[in-house]
């Protein structure tokens, strides 16, 4: 939605968790400067602060930020500069209740997704209480952002034109999205090691394929 209504001149922006390889597959770039990913070091936190320099550097395109809820928690402050300077940022904040990314490349290992959902510590010991009462919507408008909530595509494709048409500073789109549904794969092995000792079947036997893929490496440099 947010390719096909944005401009062609406009800045996608993103950083961390899935979303970069979601972009990478599903976005469709139109300007040599309209697709900013942060690669790298995939650095939780960039995008707002990210978003606010893009904007800087380039005020007549529209910037969109795109942020898991994760990396939106790790730095948002420059949410509050940008409503100082009349900067405006679109910043969708995509809320799965959690840390979806590593939490699916824990199960992919056996770990169960530890720690990766947004729940209170029980009398078990374990975080797997009632769900943490986050509300990001509050947080961005607390911080001075114009704020829409979107769920469904018609509000999202709403919510985005309301955010084109805004003036006056950061405008925050949040939308609560599904954490088990995810873009396919490029059905390729990647290298992560698996814990050596576990008394978790599941996890001896991902150390075990892991063992087997590995002896199928082959190194070019």
């Amino acid at each position: 939605l947010v390719n096909t209504l944005s401009r062609p001149e406009d800045v996608v922006l993103c950083a961390a968790g899935s979303l970069p390889g979601d972009l990478h597959k599903l976005w469709r770039t139109r300007d040599p400067k309209g697709y900013h990913l942060e690669y790298g070091y995939s650095t939780m936190g960039y995008e707002v602060a990210g978003g606010m320099g893009v904007k800087m550097a380039a005020p007549e395109r529209d910037v969109y930020v795109m942020v898991g809820d994760g990396s939106y928690l790790m730095m948002s402050s420059e949410i509050v500069t940008m409503a100082q300077e009349g900067i405006k940022v679109i910043i969708l904040i995509l809320d799965n209740h959690g840390f979806s990314s590593i939490g699916g490349l824990s199960n992919s290992v056996g770990s169960d997704g530890f720690g990766t959902k947004y729940r209170y510590r029980s009398n078990s010991g374990q975080l797997d209480g009632e769900p943490l009462q986050i509300d990001f919507a509050a947080n961005a408008a607390s911080m001075g952002a114009h704020v829409i909530r979107a769920n469904t595509r018609d509000e999202i494709t709403e919510a985005i034109k309301q955010a084109q048409a805004y003036e006056g500073g950061p405008v925050a789109i949040v939308i609560e999205v599904d954490r088990s549904q995810r873009v396919g794969g490029y059905e390729s092995w990647w290298d992560v090691a698996v814990a050596e000792v576990s008394e978790n079947p599941d996890v001896q036997q991902a150390r075990q394929e892991y063992e087997d893929a590995k002896r199928n490496e082959r190194y070019f440099l």
